[in-house]
C-alpha cells in the first residue's frame, strides 16, 4: 500500500516435539500417545498470556504445522508442531514462558528468531505499523533501512494474492528516483542506501 511502516514484527519459529511409546490401538493402557501429548502442550500454549507493546500490538502465535502418528490402529510414539510468534520485543522471556509451559510434555527446538525493528518517519509520507517480518535485520551493511512497498499484506499468502498496478507504478517510481521532486521518500531515497519493498 505503499506506506512507510514504523516499525516490523520480528518473528520466533519453533518446533514442538512429542514422544510416546507406540502399542496397538486396542490396548492404549499399552503405550504413551505422543499426540496426547502434543495437543495439551499446544493448548498450554495457545493459553498463555503474550506480551503487547504499546502502539504495536500485542505479539500473535500460529500453529502451522502439525505431524504425527503412523496409523489410526497405532497408539503414536512421536508427534510435532510448528510454531510461528510475531515478536513485539525482546525474547527472553517469552522463550523461558514456552519451555515452562510445554515441560514434561514436548520438548522445544527455537531455529529461527528475527528481532522486531523499529523505523523512523519522514514527514509527508503515510505510516503504518508491519504486523509481518522482513529480512532487514540481516542486511546490516546498507545504511539506515526504511520499508515500504505496493500491495497490501492482506493478501499474502493466499491462493489470491496480487498486486495492483498503480501500487507498482508508485513503488517503482520511487525505488528508481522517478517520483514527483516534492515526495518527501523520492529525497530520502536519493541519499540513502537502502530501500526494500515489502
Amino acid at each position: 500500500e505503499n506506506h512507510l511502516a514504523l516499525a516490523s514484527k520480528g518473528t520466533l519459529r519453533i518446533e514442538l516435539i512429542a514422544s510416546g511409546r507406540m502399542a496397538h490401538s486396542a490396548y492404549p493402557e499399552l503405550g504413551e500417545s505422543a499426540i496426547d501429548k502434543l495437543l495439551v502442550a499446544l493448548t498450554r500454549l495457545r493459553a498463555m498470556p503474550l506480551p503487547a507493546s504499546e502502539g504495536i500490538g500485542p505479539c500473535t502465535f500460529n500453529i502451522g504445522l502439525i505431524e504425527g502418528g503412523r496409523a489410526p490402529n497405532v497408539i503414536p510414539d512421536f508427534a510435532k508442531a510448528h510454531l510461528l510468534y510475531r515478536l513485539v520485543g525482546p525474547t527472553e522471556d517469552l522463550r523461558r514462558q514456552i519451555v515452562e509451559t510445554a515441560a514434561g510434555l514436548a520438548t522445544v527446538d527455537f531455529y529461527l528468531e528475527i528481532p522486531f525493528m523499529r523505523f523512523r518517519s519522514v514527514d509527508g509520507w503515510p505510516t503504518m505499523i508491519a504486523a509481518f517480518t522482513t529480512d532487514i535485520p540481516a542486511l546490516t551493511a546498507w545504511g539506515e533501512p526504511l520499508l515500504v512497498g505496493p500491495g497490501s499484506i492482506h493478501v499474502a499468502h493466499t491462493g489470491g494474492e496480487y498486486v495492483e498496478g498503480e501500487s507498482r507504478l508508485i513503488a517503482s517510481s520511487v525505488l528508481t528516483g522517478r517520483a514527483p521532486s516534492a515526495s518527501p521518500l523520492t529525497l530520502v531515497f536519493r541519499s540513502r542506501a537502502m530501500f526494500l519493498l515489502a
